[in-house]
């Protein structure tokens, strides 16, 4: 696959806020990020259901899709950064124009559930994306963590990453969750991993279930391995890392910097 590469920020381009999964609970947060980026000089676009909210999910699935692909369409956005993460992406993967993404290259980041999105995307269009801050928990929050702002810009604005690879996984129980879909890249990749509040067992199963992919297997080169938070046993996690590294044949690399705390790095996901 030729993986298309979308062109770098550059100060006094417009982000686009998009709300594709979980609802807005207080936006405090979304206030100090506007403030954030407008005082480093760049212009920002809310989404129309920025404000939604059905259930636990940020409007209709109608809604949360299209508005994801008006900003791929809107030509005076130049990037689009993910609200939060929660639930709610792997409900609208089916009602992504996949194409047009792939005819309006641009900057996509998020984590957490946003992994859906950047799986699919890269797949289905094609497009790197980038594993990294969002909205809420990161560029609005009351204490920024100084690592992550500074990963952030380095990479999609100035392309660099200090990790070299061909990067792809992000949030397992997100990743996982696409099981049944063609998801797994038809390359070779290098695979990282992060979590939250998973017991080890589910851990265990969830690495098992990708393990038993044809394609993924096929194409899996090593594993990266970020934090994996509020867990039961860390002795139980390393000894499944292990065992799932062993068994694939691959090498193992621990303390990558993808996680759900507020010290992260922007990953490029696909290249």
């Amino acid at each position: 696959m030729n993986i298309i590469k979308p062109p770098l920020l550059k100060t006094g381009d417009t982000i686009g806020i998009i709300s594709p999964s979980g609802a807005m609970e207080d936006k405090t947060n979304l206030e100090r990020a506007i403030d954030f980026f407008e005082n480093r000089g760049f212009h920002i676009k809310l989404s129309q259901n920025i404000y939604s909210k059905k259930r636990y999910l940020a409007g209709d699935d109608d809604v949360r899709a299209n508005e994801l692909n008006q900003m791929f369409a809107d030509n005076s956005v130049n990037a689009i950064i993910a609200l939060r993460g929660g639930y709610g992406a792997i409900r609208i993967i089916d009602k992504i124009d996949y194409e047009l993404i792939r005819n309006n290259p641009k900057i996509f980041c998020g984590y957490s559930d946003i992994t859906v999105l950047n799986a699919m995307i890269l797949k289905r269009a094609g497009l790197k994306t980038y594993s990294g801050p969002m909205i809420l928990s990161d560029f609005g929050s009351e204490n920024i963590c100084e690592f992550t702002i500074n990963k952030f810009f380095e990479t999609v604005m100035e392309d660099k990453f200090d990790y070299k690879g061909h990067f792809w996984g992000g949030n397992l129980s997100s990743l996982v969750s696409l099981c049944g879909i063609d998801f797994v890249p038809d390359f070779k990749f290098d695979f990282f991993i992060e979590d939250l509040n998973e017991p080890v067992y589910k851990i265990d199963k969830m690495l098992t279930q990708l393990s038993k992919i044809s394609e993924f297997k096929k194409n899996i080169n090593s594993i990266y391995v970020g934090e994996f938070l509020d867990i039961d046993n860390s002795d139980w996690l390393d000894e499944v890392l292990c065992e799932f590294s062993e068994n694939l044949d691959i090498p193992l690399y621990k303390n990558f910097p993808a996680s759900h705390s507020d010290k992260k790095a922007t990953i490029p996901y696909g290249d």
